[in-house]
């Protein structure tokens, strides 16, 4: 059977403009038995003068969701179906169940007293806590306490296990994985621990006593993994960092107020392939339009406002998540006055930066806005 393709004609010098003749049809479909094809049939889709990304934005409301996460709770239990998680499927990507680009996103939610098996992957993790009491998560028997808008790493490789004490209360969070980068890579595992849970074998949350203490390491401490041994990162020393920088600094015209989660050894992204950055936008702040190569995922730790991606607005509040695809047009805007709003961001910029892929670019026109649709 003859294979459909597209007839790429272009008028631009130095791409396919190759018209299609029965002579070249025939052709084609000669070399399609073999396996093989003329590049000048594909050259411009492949090869693009700029990215063209899959992904669409998308506002995942919480408001919306929220009931239908809760309602998962009297369907399924953890033992059966893994992990209890209602996973972001992007329109552009439902072929590879991502939120954007090459990340995956879901909201996952446990009882008071339930703890999921212990398991590790080829994937890299993140958990934002979204809300609840009594969450916490244990990395390679390092016990991690976790609260609303702290955010916990599940390096790739790692045994971990996620839980909720029987003294707290229904707790929600979001999930973040690299799994269809590590998918496309035909790279990924999955193992269950052979005792389904695993001990405890250190203090709790010494991994962040450690290593999280304000520019100090410990002296003679010994860290050579590729991810950040801090494993947790605290929503209330971020916020008072964010609040100190804001005092010294304009901030950045296309992010406002911007820090990044660091590993405390290298001051490099928290894992290789996914880096994470909390934002704030102070009180009516609009900030200018910028796009970059690499897909951004937000999560509203705090406001409300909108933001404007390729020409359209996606109105968000606390909770909401919303997702920017790589090379978008995109700025935001805090709705109010008197307050400040907080965007968490996680993204695929360590791998875009590793392999030289980083590239960003100022919007010029309108005085740096873009022109709402």
């Amino acid at each position: 059977m003859a294979v459909q393709r597209e007839n790429h004609r272009e008028d631009v010098a130095g791409r396919a403009n190759v018209e299609d003749t029965p002579e070249l049809l025939a052709y084609y479909d000669a070399l399609d038995r073999h396996h093989a094809g003329a590049l000048w049939t594909v050259a411009n889709k492949i090869e693009p003068w700029e990215p063209k990304s899959q992904s669409v934005p998308v506002v995942w409301r919480y408001r919306d969701l929220r009931d239908h996460v809760l309602r998962s709770i009297d369907l399924v239990t953890p033992e059966k179906a893994g992990r209890r998680v209602i996973y972001l499927n992007n329109p552009g990507r439902t072929d590879v169940a991502a939120a954007v680009g090459w990340i995956y996103a879901g909201l996952q939610v446990m009882k008071p007293g339930e703890v999921a098996s212990a398991h590790r992957h080829s994937a890299s993790a993140i958990r934002f806590i979204m809300e609840g009491t009594g969450a916490y998560t244990v990395v390679d028997g390092h016990k991690m306490t976790l609260g609303a808008n702290d955010f916990v790493l599940t390096p790739n490789g790692t045994w971990h296990e996620h839980g909720v004490s029987a003294e707290g209360s229904t707790c929600l969070w979001q999930d973040g994985l690299d799994i269809p980068f590590v998918n496309a890579m035909e790279a990924n595992f999955y193992e269950v621990h052979p005792d389904l849970r695993q001990a405890v074998g250190h203090p709790v949350d010494d991994m962040t006593k450690t290593w999280g203490n304000a520019g100090l390491t410990p002296s003679g401490g010994d860290w050579q993994k590729g991810y950040s041994p801090m494993f947790k990162y605290e929503w209330a020393p971020t916020y008072e960092a964010l609040g100190r920088y804001a005092l010294c600094t304009d901030g950045s015209p296309f992010d406002g107020v911007m820090m990044d989660y660091v590993n405390p050894v290298t001051n490099g992204p928290v894992m290789r392939t996914l880096g994470a950055s909390m934002q704030m936008l102070r009180p009516g702040e609009h900030t200018k339009a910028h796009r970059h190569t690499g897909s951004y995922l937000y999560h509203v730790a705090k406001g409300r406002g909108y933001s404007v991606i390729n020409g359209q607005r996606f109105d968000w509040q606390e909770r909401d998540i919303f997702c920017v695809p790589s090379w978008a047009w995109h700025e935001h805007v805090n709705l109010d006055d008197r307050d400040d709003a907080c965007l968490f961001c996680l993204s695929d910029l360590p791998v875009m930066r590793a392999l030289g892929f980083y590239r960003e670019e100022a919007f010029s026109d309108n005085h740096g806005h873009q022109p709402v649709k």
